[in-house]
């Protein structure tokens, strides 16, 4: 036998032993949520789980949502080709927590009942404001999609041993049809239980491959920073400012708009958001993201062993090889720590990882689709289209008839958005919901004079801006990397639409509800307050 054939069956043997596992991950979350769907019994089942899940339980499954493929993929991939600059996602993704502790997190709980649009319509006019809302959610929760997507079609297409396109387009397919099974069958129960047990997973998966990327360079960090440095070619720039952003005074305000959405978008996102209503009271509300804050605060200090490791025993010109956005640096990561490619060790801990990044995938697909469809069915079909005639029987069959057209939806853009970075698609989905949501969800809970003129006016001025720019920005067209690289008609400089987005949404909001012929209920705000403050209503 020659040495070439032994190669090859050798490397069969490991892709089988990788999938086998792999299916063993996705076979486990599937029986979570079929046994959830059985505990499944009414609307409040379906859309906050029963409000049964404690403040830890509860900060397990937020810190599963928020620890997505950007944040596991993507954050890994932008510190191993940038360093220092890409650990500023990991920066901004933590600090926006204090935001969504200090702001959100307890008034929402307490005056929604299970979509960001209760909380809204409370003392607005519904259907305006539902349908602005509702249509805000939906398009925050496809932005948000595409980079799970991308970072699913990123991590399979390297499981499989194929460069093709048409392994990762399967794979999206895929993972399309399990969130809709997982939303359909599950519910918030089952999405839940799925993000917890995710959580725990990720947490152990990225601890392990730390303590071996520490261990290779006996635990001193400045070893390894160094070596990292010097596999990046780039020498101690490598680990200062200005290797992504800096250079020109586009990148610099590049740099800031990120920061801003980053810090500000957590607050505004849809799934993030509808966790809040899982918790039976506001104090939970509160616990959970405390418990998440520590979690994920934990997880991304851990990124930078992962980025760095990636850089220094990968390297950048490797990881760039396999996928120009670098989602596979931390899988490829995990194949050198056990071995290298071809070995058992390998085969067996790039399998682990990668499942575990699936499992991630699948979760946080699960909670965004929940999110966008429960919108669609509470909101715009139940309070708009129905006028409030529709029974929970028939809310809770359009929310998952909407799951399959927004994963539909998802599927189909994702295809051509393969070469974007996870993280950076996560940006953008958080500059939406900064522009949109967040002005509305601040202006209703803390303004008096807020007006259902200035809600639909901030939410669609943030929406038509924000998404307006990223499509006339380097992101879609004009470079090797946009989404359609062989054309070129973007005029928007900036890669995220924060810097601009942002203010436009609260500034909609204020000249709107200024120039309002409708003053607000001075009433119905003094109720709101009440029971945001006290939980006094709450559901």
């Amino acid at each position: 036998m020659t040495t070439t054939t032994l190669l090859a069956t050798s490397a069969s043997e490991h892709r089988t032993l990788t999938m086998s596992l792999f299916g063993v991950f996705v076979l486990a979350t599937l029986g979570i949520t079929i046994w959830a769907g059985r505990q499944t019994k009414d609307a409040a089942d379906f859309y906050a789980g029963g409000r049964g899940f404690t403040g830890f339980q509860n900060g397990l499954a937020i810190s599963g949502d928020y620890m997505s493929a950007a944040s596991f993929l993507g954050i890994a991939g932008a510190i191993a080709l940038y360093g220092y600059d890409g650990f500023l996602y990991s920066i901004g993704f933590l600090v926006a927590w204090l935001v969504a502790l200090l702001l959100v997190a307890e008034p929402l709980r307490n005056s929604g009942r299970y979509t960001m649009a209760d909380v809204l319509a409370f003392r607005m006019r519904q259907r305006p404001v539902r349908t602005a809302a509702g249509v805000s959610t939906i398009v925050v929760s496809i932005f948000y999609l595409l980079a799970q997507m991308v970072g699913a079609g990123s991590l399979v297409a390297l499981l499989l041993g194929v460069s093709g396109d048409g392994a990762k387009r399967w794979t999206i397919v895929a993972v399309g049809a399990l969130m809709v099974i997982y939303v359909a069958v599950g519910g918030m129960k089952g999405t839940t239980w799925v993000q917890i047990v995710k959580a725990v997973l990720l947490i152990a998966g990225t601890a392990l491959m730390t303590v071996l990327v520490l261990a290779k360079y006996h635990f001193n960090p400045s070893a390894l920073l160094g070596a990292a440095a010097d596999a990046s070619g780039k020498g101690s720039a490598f680990l200062e400012p200005g290797l992504k952003y800096g250079a020109t005074g586009t990148t610099k305000l590049d740099f800031i708009s990120l920061g801003i959405a980053l810090v500000l978008g957590t607050a505004g996102l849809p799934h993030i958001l509808v966790r809040f209503y899982t918790v039976p009271t506001a104090r939970a509300a509160r616990k959970s993201v405390l418990w998440a804050i520590g979690i994920i605060g934990g997880f991304y200090l851990m990124t930078l062993a992962l980025g760095f490791g990636a850089a220094a025993l990968v390297g950048p010109r490797t990881i760039k090889a396999s996928n120009a956005a670098g989602n596979t640096a931390a899988p490829l990561l995990a194949e050198q720590l056990g071995g290298g490619a071809g070995t058992t060790g390998g085969a067996v801990l790039l399998a682990v990882i990668s499942a575990v990044a699936f499992a991630t995938i699948l979760a946080v697909v699960a909670g965004l689709t929940l999110a966008s469809s429960a919108s669609f069915a509470h909101d715009l079909w139940a309070n708009v289209i129905r006028r409030g005639r529709a029974s929970e029987k028939e809310e809770v069959t359009s929310a998952k008839l909407a799951a399959v057209a927004i994963g539909a939806i998802a599927i189909l853009l994702s295809i051509f958005a393969d070469k974007l970075n996870a993280a950076a698609l996560v940006a953008l989905a958080f500059a939406v919901a900064a522009s949109a949501n967040l002005p509305t969800l601040l202006y209703s809970l803390f303004w008096k004079r807020f007006t259902t003129a200035g809600a639909v006016a901030s939410v669609y001025a943030g929406l038509i801006t924000s998404v307006t720019l990223v499509i006339f920005s380097p992101v879609v067209s004009g470079k090797p990397t946009s989404l359609f690289p062989h054309s070129d008609f973007q005029w928007f400089p900036l890669e995220n639409p924060g810097l601009v987005s942002i203010p436009v949404g609260f500034l909609a909001g204020w000249i709107a509800t200024l120039l309002s012929r409708r003053p607000a209920d001075p009433a119905k705000y003094a109720e709101l307050e009440v029971r945001s403050l006290t939980g006094l209503g709450a559901h």
